[in-house]
C-alpha cells in the first residue's frame, strides 16, 4: 500500500477574526482558567475549560440545506457520508474571469465526488480585500451543471460560492435544494493539483443549525 499524506485545507479560527463581511468574529475565553482549576484538583494538576461564542459561519465551514431552507436537513440530519471519505476533484479557476461557469467543469469527473474549486482567493484571507465584491463565484449555470451531474459536495477557497452583489444567492439556492453540502473558505488547494485525493469535512451533529466550522482535509 502506498504512502498517504494528510493535507489540512482549513483556516485557523482566532479570537476576533473576520470570516464573512458583516458577521461578528468569534470570542474565545476561559470558562475555567488553569489558576481557578487548581482549587478543584490535587496539587500539580490543572485544566483549562474554554468557551467560544461565534456564528456558524466562522472559519472554514460547511453549509447544509437548513442554512437556506427552513425544512431542509440540518447538521444533525445530514448523513456523515455526505461530508467524509469522498473522492475529490480539483477544478482550477485561477487567473480567469471571476464568474466561474459550467465550462470550468466540463473536463472533470464530478459525479459522486467532492468538487473543490481552486480560485487562489485564499491569499487575501485576514485582509480587507478578502470580502470584497470582486471575489470569484459560481454562476447559476455552473450550479445547475453541478446539480445535473450529481456532485456530492462543492467547495471553494473564496468568501462565497455566490456573487456577493446578488441577494438571490442562486448557487446556494440550487446546490442546497439538491442536498449538496457547500464548503466555503477552504485554503491550500494548490497542494492538491495533479494528485488524486479523498476529501473529509465533518461538522458536529447540531440540531437546529445549518452551518458550522469544519476541519477540512484531504488524504492524498
Amino acid at each position: 500500500m502506498g504512502q498517504h499524506t494528510l493535507i489540512d485545507l482549513s483556516h485557523v479560527v482566532e479570537d476576533g477574526m473576520t470570516t464573512h463581511p458583516g458577521l461578528p468574529g468569534p470570542e474565545t475565553a476561559d470558562h475555567l482558567s488553569r489558576a481557578e482549576s487548581r482549587a478543584h484538583y490535587a496539587p500539580g494538576t490543572e485544566f483549562q475549560i474554554g468557551r467560544i461564542t461565534m456564528v456558524g459561519n466562522t472559519g472554514t465551514y460547511v453549509d447544509t440545506p437548513f442554512h437556506r431552507y427552513a425544512d431542509g436537513m440540518d447538521l444533525s440530519d445530514m448523513p456523515l457520508s455526505k461530508f467524509v471519505n469522498l473522492a475529490g476533484t480539483l477544478v482550477p479557476a485561477t487567473g480567469g474571469p471571476r464568474e466561474i461557469g459550467p465550462e470550468a467543469f466540463d473536463e472533470h469527473e464530478v459525479r459522486g465526488r467532492a468538487v473543490l474549486v481552486h480560485t487562489g482567493w485564499d491569499r487575501h484571507w485576514r485582509t480587507p480585500h478578502y470580502g470584497h465584491a470582486s471575489q470569484p463565484y459560481l454562476t447559476p449555470e455552473a450550479a445547475d451543471w453541478l446539480v445535473e451531474h450529481e456532485a456530492a459536495l462543492v467547495g471553494i477557497d473564496a468568501v462565497n460560492v455566490d456573487d456577493l452583489t446578488d441577494p438571490t444567492r442562486p448557487a446556494h439556492t440550487k446546490l442546497l435544494a439538491a442536498g449538496i453540502p457547500v464548503v466555503e473558505h477552504l485554503t491550500g488547494l494548490e497542494r492538491l493539483a495533479g494528485r488524486p485525493f479523498v476529501f473529509h469535512a465533518a461538522p458536529p451533529a447540531i440540531r437546529g443549525m445549518g452551518t458550522f466550522p469544519v476541519r477540512a482535509y484531504a488524504l492524498v
